[in-house]
């Protein structure tokens, strides 16, 4: 990290600069074996009485006593890379690698179409969702743009309608690209709202997903003759507009809601009848929507995925294989179907979220192609304040 000009270090940035992105370096006065000095990237959120506050891609906030600023500058916005000579094209690397063009704020829009949650209210260009529990991004809030409102009214106000709602407030946070929220990640934090589930938006290249060759896989990690199989004969992936018992089954987020339909007594009953409703309404909602199901030789569910196209967008979730029929390519027997669906629809481009911490599904995705576009997580209310 260079902040030298003419031999000297210097400070370069000034409270002007809030809302920018910037590199700093500062003092650590740490003691002996520890570095002098350590480095922060991350947008300027704050700078009030002598502490400034970063905010990192993470969403982790950062704050930094102004004297103990040894340099800093405002990180210039990232130019694409230059084509091959002579062109004026985009960077000469593979496509697959580039993944499609987007913003943020295109694929938080065409993220939440696809996962529509059972019950949303407005809050200025806010959207408050709610689906009885089923999955945290169904029922979260979805900051694109202004509330309307002071931040703190607009908290008070998600705190009432998620109480009435017997859930958490959560507010979705995506951090990491231009256009994104870590302002409001900073001021959360400042009021006491806690980080959790930090998530990464990947994207891919469609089509090289419906052309990959699932009979030799040599390169997944899978086993030899047995890729793509189910019984020694290459898998058949069964595609419908409704989840099957199978597929409720082995979903793995099923307990969440009540999905699969377990019953209780009176008013329990009544609660897991409509936390079931709620579930089947985000899985089944979206412009079109796809289930992938295959069966082992028993007849039983070996794996399953979920698939929603919108237009050039074509959106992947809920890829499960069963445990005893693991590395054996299903996974990508079910991502390449899913994905012929979808050029087949039109689409072109494909996105999917994971878990920061899933180092298995990020590295099966990085095989398929995917690149990190950018990262959300969720700011939760703890019980008993931090809303204001």
């Amino acid at each position: 990290m260079e902040f030298l000009a003419g031999g000297h270090a210097e400070v370069r940035i000034t409270r002007a600069d809030v809302g920018k992105r910037v590199s700093v370096r500062r003092l650590t006065g740490g003691g002996a074996g520890e570095p002098a000095f350590t480095d922060a990237v991350g947008v300027l959120t704050s700078w009030d009485e002598g502490v400034l506050s970063i905010t990192r891609r993470s969403g982790e906030c950062v704050r930094i006593e102004e004297s103990s600023l040894v340099a800093a500058k405002v990180v210039p916005a990232r130019r694409p890379a230059a084509g091959p000579q002579g062109s004026s094209g985009p960077s000469s690397a593979p496509a697959r690698r580039r993944g499609p063009s987007a913003t943020a704020l295109e694929l938080q829009r065409i993220a939440a179409r696809g996962w529509p949650a059972a019950e949303t209210a407005s809050l200025g260009e806010w959207t408050l969702r709610a689906s009885g529990g089923f999955t945290r991004r169904a029922n979260s809030v979805l900051p694109l743009g202004d509330p309307g409102v002071p931040l703190d009214t607009a908290l008070e106000r998600i705190g009432h309608w998620y109480d009435e709602r017997g859930l958490p407030a959560v507010i979705t946070v995506a951090t990491g690209q231009a256009g994104t929220d870590e302002e409001l990640a900073a001021a959360l934090a400042e009021r006491g709202w806690t980080a959790e589930r930090h998530t990464r938006v990947r994207v891919a290249a469609l089509a090289p997903l419906a052309d990959i060759d699932t009979d030799a896989m040599g390169t997944t990690g899978t086993t030899g003759a047995s890729a793509g199989t189910v019984g020694g004969a290459p898998a058949r992936v069964v595609l419908s507009r409704e989840p099957g018992a199978g597929w409720l089954g082995l979903y793995n987020r099923t307990g969440e809601a009540g999905v699969t339909g377990e019953t209780g007594e009176d008013d329990e009953a009544d609660k897991t009848g409509k936390a079931a409703r709620d579930a089947l309404k985000v899985l089944t909602g979206g412009p079109s929507v796809w289930f992938a199901t295959v069966h082992d030789t028993d007849g039983g569910t070996a794996a399953i995925g979920r698939l929603v196209v919108d237009g050039r967008w074509a959106g992947f979730a809920a890829v499960e294989v069963a445990p005893a029929a693991r590395r054996r390519g299903l996974a990508t027997r079910v991502m390449a179907a899913l994905a012929e669906q979808a050029l087949a629809e039109g689409a072109s481009a494909a996105y999917l979220q994971v878990e920061a911490d899933n180092a298995g599904a990020l590295a099966f995705y990085d095989r398929l192609g995917f690149t990190d576009h950018h990262g959300y997580h969720y700011r939760r209310a703890l019980p008993g304040g931090g809303r204001h």
